[in-house]
């Protein structure tokens, strides 16, 4: 059987005007700011209009630790909110844009796959409406603020050593990750060290996740910390006076964006932290606001569940007031192999024996997500080499675990392939037995909170923090930071930071190589073994093969 790739099923799309999606969820058309025909950012207004209304359900989708297997957590969290408007549910999907970055790089776009996607798909996987670009724009601009306050005279004797406040670009590019700046004579000011991130791992991008308006969005800019002076006191971006215009430049960015599924249904598309170098979420200002239109709102967290899952609990609910009532973690056949040892080319035969040695990661997750108080149902993301006997593998390991799995067959049916699915998630979400608790309270100290998701979601037995780490984290709880929650950066490929490190070890350490205060969005970040927060590309870069074909379509993104 020959299936169509995504791209191609995205461009058969039968999409409705925007404003007749609008219209599914009570949106007024006044309310929409059309980009073009199909896509729309929501007002301020009416995200203020719908405050006092009572919320829907909220549905997180997870995964277990991504392999070059392909879990399809995106595809599933868009396909279950097909699955729950097609069973009658109210359904709104939130997901986050795509960096271009990954894109470019190796990881392909953003929007599902399959007959479970999200529509315009180029569009998402590139400029979009602009939100990335705002949000590199203001960084960028804080960052020239500095150095030209610096320029002219330095009013806050601000330590040119000391300043902690990179740029970013929404690309991969290895070579910006430390660089010489202000090189060149008197007249381009005074050299120092620097370096860029990625867009997704700046700290705009998570207050924009984060903020609930436009007036807490520039009073989360100006809190953060941009330098030191000599004397190790902080200086802030309202300090250098650069809140006020940088909210500016996010006034679009911070409406959330809707557009439609291959069915038609509303998804909120906002927001892009990475999960493995930020929170990974989408954002506060959508999700809330779709809990205010709709019976059920399915989002997602990115990479695992150790780091999206951990960080949407521990970070987005607690700033939001959130509480989840269900979990659905998403894998695959052809992922439980490749943790039970079998290399890619070999995944197309049946191997159930490396099924069951696989399953352990698997384990883990549930086992994590249930720590939090919330139910969890495993959907297993079919593919058409599974195998009868190795599904069942799956199920009854599951079911050994406390859970159910159930297959879904959305990539290749839609809505119609994950009734199941969304049946059982409506059954756990209105049992009313999610009891949601963070997995540590504000008051703890930032150093066992960052022991405390080691032992208790990575399964650790330590984690090693020279003096000096350790003591910026007490001059932190010294100034009043004690009480925020912790973002660790770490590879999302294991438990462990060790990258190789498959399935779920224990007897491992977790190396801390730096710490960053993230003061504005209320975080504190931990970065972990040879992790980066400007990727590169690789070898062979997907932007090799994306182009224009002769009737001026993009191939190769997806």
């Amino acid at each position: 059987m020959t299936y169509k790739t995504d791209i191609e099923i995205a461009r058969e799309a039968k999409k409705r005007p925007i404003q007749e999606i609008g219209e599914k969820i009570g949106i007024a058309s006044d309310h929409l700011l059309p980009y073009g025909h199909d896509k729309a950012k929501v007002s301020q207004a009416f995200i203020d209009s719908v405050q006092d209304r009572k919320n829907g359900k909220l549905v997180l989708v997870t995964a277990i630790n991504p392999t070059p297997a392909g879990e399809g957590k995106t595809t599933t969290t868009v396909g279950l909110g097909d699955g729950l408007n097609r069973i009658g549910k109210k359904a709104v999907i939130c997901i986050r844009e795509a960096s271009l970055g990954p894109n470019f790089g190796m990881k392909g776009g953003a929007a599902g796959g399959g007959m479970a996607q999200v529509v315009p798909m180029e569009d998402m996987n590139l400029h979009f409406t602009g939100d990335f670009h705002a949000i590199t724009s203001a960084h960028n601009l804080l960052s020239a603020m500095i150095d030209n306050h610096i320029y002219w005279g330095n009013e806050l004797e601000i330590d040119i050593r000391r300043i902690v406040w990179r740029r970013v670009l929404d690309m991969n590019d290895r070579a910006l990750r430390q660089i010489n700046v202000s090189l060149g004579g008197v007249a381009n000011g005074f050299p120092r060290e620097a370096g860029f991130d990625i867009t997704v791992a700046s700290e705009v991008m998570a207050i924009l996740c984060l903020a609930r308006d436009l007036k807490d969005l520039q009073r989360r800019l100006g809190d953060m910390i941009v330098a030191y002076r000599r004397d190790k006191s902080p200086v802030f971006c309202r300090d250098i006076k650069a809140d006020g215009a940088m909210t500016v430049l996010l006034k679009d960015a911070m409406q959330p964006n809707l557009v439609q599924t291959l069915e038609n249904n509303p998804a909120f598309v906002h927001g892009g932290p990475f999960a493995n170098i930020a929170h990974g979420c989408n954002s506060v200002t959508a999700t809330t606001t779709a809990l205010k239109l709709a019976d059920y709102v399915v989002t997602e967290a990115g990479f695992g569940a150790d780091l999206g899952a951990e960080k949407f609990m521990n970070i987005k609910c607690r700033k939001a007031g959130l509480a989840p009532d269900a979990v659905v973690l998403v894998a695959t056949v052809r992922a439980m192999k490749m943790n039970g040892g079998v290399a890619k080319a070999d995944l197309g035969a049946e191997n159930v024996d490396a099924v069951k040695k696989g399953c352990p990661n698997l384990g883990r997750h549930i086992a994590n997500v249930k720590s939090f108080g919330v139910p969890v149902v495993v959907g297993i993301n079919h593919f058409v080499s599974d195998t009868d006997a190795e599904v069942q593998a799956v199920k009854d390991y599951v079911k050994a675990q406390g859970a159910e799995a159930i297959l879904c067959k959305h990539w290749a049916k839609g809505s119609e392939g994950i009734e199941d699915l969304a049946h059982k998630v409506v059954q756990l979400a209105e049992s009313g037995v999610s009891s949601f608790s963070p997995l540590y309270p504000d008051e703890m100290p930032l150093f066992q909170k960052i022991e405390t998701i080691a032992k208790r979601i990575y399964h650790a037995d330590e984690v090693l923090a020279d003096k000096s780490i350790r003591d910026q984290l007490k001059a932190w709880e010294d100034a009043g930071y004690g009480h925020l929650p912790i973002c660790m950066a770490k590879t999302q490929y294991s438990f462990t930071t060790d990258p190789n490190r498959r399935g779920a070890p224990t007897g491992h350490s977790v190396p801390v190589r730096e710490v960053r205060l993230s003061a504005g969005a209320g975080f504190i970040v931990v970065i972990c073994g040879e992790i980066m927060t400007m990727p590169g590309l690789p070898k062979v870069p997907s932007a090799e093969t994306i182009r224009l074909n002769e009737n001026g379509q993009i191939e190769g993104l997806f």
